[in-house]
């Protein structure tokens, strides 16, 4: 019995060692395949072919945050808050082909900016014998009798008889949607002022005064572009007051608008392609603009482009929004350079703790974008570690790195928080499809502090000076949180409620990916989010 019990592990222990010398024999040839591998993956990832996310299917959306009317654009807003708690949106109607008559008011209705009511058109424009074969900027108010009055800019090139070019006029309405021009015209330029640059009344009630205040965009003979003031107790007959803002810098300051937060009160004008603002302690002024006093983005250039135009607030809802347009493309969508009047863009003010004041996303926004959408996230070039929902990225002088999201929705946000090396670029890339490879980039940009877009590949960023830009000052924190705001190829880039560039990046749409990116420097990008509407 004990020579079988023998026999029997002698046996056991051939088989064991046999798998085992399998064992071993497998690994020996596994080792150099993986060596390879290895060496393999460092080349790919230097040659940014390391791994790619499949193209997923792609659907332009409706537009629901940032809407124009069909066949035509959103120009000059003028906003009205109603009794019944929503907001209107008075405009500019311009189209591709406007003839001698133009800009008829339309009208759009929002209760939460997430979605839009085309009313059409409030007001149309008159004959040429008229003072207003052209219509421009104005705002609507309510008397204490019930009785809505849009006032509103006549304009005619034939001077009107040597009276000047421009005048305020005005209409009125019960029910805001069928209004009555005013026979008469209100005024004209007063002395020593431009007949042909007066323009943009903006009307509003004031308790201490006990009337109502008139702001209009002038160009007086010597102090150039200036905000003038007129009261009045019936609407009707205007006192003349004078300049209330007078800064000696542009040709014109238009569509001034006056309004609080807490004790401080700002005024917000445009002249240049952009929105810009001043500071005061009284309603009275002075007004004082501070260091950086534009929000949203301009042309490196003044004048090369629209981005966000025209901008009036309204206080809607437990805050005050800045209700403006993104200009529409013009021969190329990713040059930053944008034509008059697009669509409409609404940004919510912050004011902070120095009374300046910021852009975030609407608060609305959040419930609106209620889906989550799994991040996925891979190496493309350069230094990238992924871990979860955090990308880390280190690219050498002179090249980037790069991680690709996968195919952007064409409706969505998405928040992260970003920390760059001092003097570093990062940002976001949109590209990268099966049917276009190129990748152009959505800047953050610590080494001239602005932010910045306009259609250059990432590989060409610091040989071409930018077109679209916003200051930023990045020293101010290590670690900056930002939001994107995608609908189609309008891209709204917010960060840490200071600033917006807002952009149309048509790069970043029909399947294009959406990437994360350092050049020449280290970043990451932790706790990002996406979300997507519902």
């Amino acid at each position: 019995m004990k020579g079988v019990y023998n026999m029997r592990n002698t046996k056991i222990w051939l088989a064991l060692l046999l798998i085992l010398a399998l064992l071993l024999s497998a690994c020996g040839q596994a080792a150099e395949p993986a060596e390879e591998l290895a060496d393999e993956s460092a080349e790919e990832v230097e040659e940014g072919l390391l791994e790619e996310l499949p193209d997923e299917p792609y659907e332009a959306v409706d537009y629901s945050l940032f809407p124009k009317p069909e066949g035509g654009y959103v120009g000059d807003v003028m906003p009205f808050v109603t009794d019944e708690g929503e907001l209107e949106l008075y405009y500019l109607y311009d189209t591709d082909s406007n003839g001698q008559g133009y800009h008829p008011i339309w009208k759009y209705s929002t209760k939460d900016f997430c979605s839009y009511e085309d009313h059409g058109m409030m007001l149309n424009y008159g004959q040429m014998s008229d003072p207003d074969p052209a219509l421009g900027t104005g705002s609507v108010v309510r008397d204490f009798d019930g009785l809505y009055h849009l006032f509103y800019t006549g304009h005619n090139d034939t001077g009107n008889g040597g009276k000047g070019k421009e005048c305020v006029m005005k209409a009125t309405s019960t029910d805001r949607e069928n209004w009555v021009k005013d026979e008469e015209v209100l005024f004209f330029a007063p002395e020593n002022y431009s007949k042909d640059d007066f323009r943009d009344p903006e009307v509003f009630w004031v308790e201490r005064d006990q009337c109502w205040w008139l702001l209009i965009a002038a160009r007086e003979n010597t102090l150039g572009g200036v905000v003038i003031k007129y009261t009045s107790t019936d609407l009707e007959h205007w006192d003349y007051f004078g300049p209330i803002y007078a800064p000696l810098s542009q040709y014109m300051l238009e569509c001034p608008d006056l309004f609080c937060i807490g004790d401080t009160w700002y005024l917000t004008y445009s002249w240049d392609c952009v929105t810009y603002y001043a500071i005061g302690d009284s309603m009275d002024g002075p007004f004082v603009a501070p260091r950086d006093n534009i929000l949203d983005g301009k042309g490196l250039t003044d004048g090369n482009g629209f981005i966000f135009y025209a901008a009036k607030t309204a206080e809607f809802n437990g805050g005050t929004y800045l209700c403006g347009w993104l200009g529409r493309a013009g021969l190329s969508g990713d040059s930053g350079i944008y034509q008059w009047a697009g669509s409409v863009l609404v940004h919510q003010l912050v004011q902070h703790e120095d009374k300046t004041l910021g852009l975030k996303a609407p608060d609305s926004f959040d419930s609106y974008f209620s889906i989550d959408k799994l991040v996925h996230a891979a190496p493309l070039k350069g230094g990238v570690e992924i871990s979860d929902n955090n990308v880390s990225l280190q690219a050498e002088e002179g090249s980037f790195a790069l991680a690709d999201l996968g195919t952007r929705p064409a409706s969505m946000t998405l928040e992260c928080d970003v920390t760059l090396d001092e003097e570093g670029i990062a940002g976001f890339a949109f590209g990268g499809q099966a049917l276009d490879g190129t990748y152009t980039a959505l800047c953050l940009d610590a080494r001239q502090n602005v932010l910045h877009y306009e259609g250059y590949e990432i590989q060409e960023l610091r040989t071409l000076d930018p077109g679209a830009i916003t200051k930023f000052d990045f020293t101010k924190a290590d670690t900056h949180h930002v939001k994107l705001v995608c609908e189609n190829e309008i891209v709204i880039l917010y960060v840490d409620n200071v600033k917006a560039l807002s952009s149309r990046i048509t790069h970043s749409i029909n399947g294009a990916h959406i990437g994360v990116f350092a050049d020449g420097c280290g970043a990451s990008f932790t706790n990002i989010s996406m979300k997507i509407s519902g």
